[in-house]
């Protein structure tokens, strides 16, 4: 039974309580008085007619505001909350007392000692732990935090020691022991290893445009989300980039990231590649869905994916589940999977190149990433970074762009986006001849380019009638999803609803599928 009593802040008042929970022989358990004003009390279970009583009685001390029952004392809820943390951390810890004796050890630690808890109370931490004398550190007189390679047998940790200090007064204090915290090497090496990742969710995103902003900021909030998730833009825009961003930021961070080019792999071998094989009731070979059990597979250009490998994806979208390529045993990965591509998909859908519900199904959410043609005040920035990065990796003195340059990178059309971008820098900085300072639009080197016609150089073929055409083409197979009826469109276009259906059957554009 717990009582939690608010009173005022008085001297005598929890012996007057007492008192009254002495005229009912009540055996005290513990008292807790843990903030001003505010008493807990616990004793053993009482009669409910006798609780009735008593409650009143204790209202009646003076200064008491207010009885009732509580589920926990306060000291209880630290005290339980502690052991469960202590429980479940991966780390070995003790806890100390001024003689070096173990008061108090975890189950990670009796795992590293091979004991019992019975066995290891009360005795010095010494007696398994060599390599450091934890009573004489005790005994000095300011005990400081340590750090040091400590072993149990033959087994090596990295010991970490704090002290325990109890305030004795407001400039004194009294050492009461220490926790003792022993990591092992391998998990010493995890966390350097995570605080060394090179990629740290949306901090490695260089975002100084409005626009690009706006499109973390949505990632953001998606990436903690596990349904689908499907990013559009242009070739070199950082489709990559920004679905690891994804993943890192999620709550499968810690398991695998698995890359797939779907455009490199050839079709004869996609299904093998992806769901693994099986042959004579043997795996041969794990696949990528398997390889990324528990953490996020990209399928980069998942529109050059095949027919086959789409079916087998989609039923992995629905179910959860795969069969490996001749194999009877349905796996579940539990994955998301993330897809990019450069292409229209509901235009290939259109056309019968892509599977119209495996469309629907990679499609619960998404964003599309602007080129930076759309986004110019990205291109500067950017610029200076890969300068400054090429510079340090290479040992080149060029640390600043010239200003002819930079008005340069600002008006070029950049058709290979960021990546052509980095590519031109690194060039520039690995071709580096000496004759320079400055990064100048001469060692970029890159060819003349006009937005909306394309390389200078590239002959045009075809006629006027024929460019028309195909551009007409284009763009009633990119509305036609959208408003999808001959009259919805035409309003839209600004046309007769006949001259749109005369367009739509001159192009072989169906009605889309519902």
């Amino acid at each position: 039974m717990r009582l939690e009593v608010t009173c005022l802040d008085r001297v005598g008042v929890a012996k007057d309580i007492l008192t009254v929970l002495e005229r009912y022989s009540i055996n005290l358990v513990s008292i807790d008085a843990m903030t001003k004003g505010c008493l807990y009390l616990q004793f053993a279970e009482v009669p409910f007619e006798t609780l009735k009583e008593l409650m009143p009685q204790v209202r009646k001390v003076d200064g008491v505001h207010d009885v009732r029952t509580v589920a926990v004392m306060p000291s209880e809820q630290e005290r339980y909350a502690l052991k469960t943390l202590l429980k479940t951390l991966p780390d070995g810890v003790f806890s100390i007392d001024a003689k070096g004796k173990i008061r108090f050890v975890n189950e990670a630690a009796l795992f590293m000692l091979g004991m019992q808890e019975h066995e290891v109370l009360d005795e010095p931490l010494n007696h398994w732990v060599q390599g450091f004398n934890f009573a004489r550190w005790m005994g000095e007189e300011a005990a400081l935090g340590q750090t040091a390679r400590v072993h149990i047998g033959s087994d090596e940790y990295l010991a970490e020691m704090l002290p325990i200090e109890l305030p004795e007064d407001e400039q004194q204090s009294l050492l009461a022991g220490a926790v003792i915290t022993l990591k092992t090497p391998d998990r010493v090496g995890k966390q350097f290893n995570a605080l060394q990742r090179r990629y740290k969710g949306f901090e490695n995103v260089l975002a100084v445009s409005d626009k690009l902003q706006d499109i973390v900021k949505q990632a953001q909030r998606i990436a903690q989300l596990d349904a689908p998730l499907l990013i559009t833009g242009e070739t070199g825009t950082g489709k990559e980039m920004m679905a690891r961003a994804c993943h890192d930021a999620s709550l499968r961070r810690e398991k695998p990231f698995v890359a797939i080019n779907c455009a490199a792999i050839p079709d004869s071998a996609v299904e093998e590649e992806l769901f693994g094989y099986v042959s004579n009731g043997r795996l041969t070979k794990q696949g990528f869905f398997e390889e990324a059990k528990g953490g996020t597979v990209f399928l980069d250009e998942v529109a050059e994916m095949s027919n086959s490998a789409q079916v087998k994806l989609l039923r992995l979208l629905q179910d959860g589940s795969f069969r490996r390529v001749g194999g009877e045993e349905d796996i579940r990965p539990d994955i998301r999977i993330i897809c990019s591509t450069q292409e229209n998909l509901a235009k290939r859908c259109q056309e019968g190149k892509f599977r119209e519900d495996l469309y629907y199904r990679i499609h619960v959410l998404g964003f599309h990433l602007p080129a930076i043609r759309e986004r110019r005040t990205d291109i500067l920035p950017l610029a200076e970074m890969f300068l400054e990065h090429y510079s340090q990796q290479l040992s080149c003195p060029v640390k600043r762009i010239s200003a002819k340059c930079r008005s340069f990178l600002q008006a070029y059309a950049w058709p290979g986006n960021v990546r052509q971008l980095k590519n031109a820098i690194f060039r520039a900085v690995s071709m580096w001849d000496g004759s320079a300072t400055e990064l100048t639009v001469e060692q970029l080197k890159l060819p003349s380019y006009e937005e909306g016609q394309g390389y200078f150089d590239t002959d045009f073929d075809g006629s006027l009638d024929q460019a028309m055409k195909k551009f007409e083409s284009s763009l009633l197979r990119r509305l036609y999803p959208s408003y999808p009826s001959t009259r919805q469109l035409a309003k839209k276009l600004g046309v007769s609803h006949t001259a749109i259906a005369n367009k739509l059957r001159e192009y072989g554009i169906n009605k889309p599928n519902k």
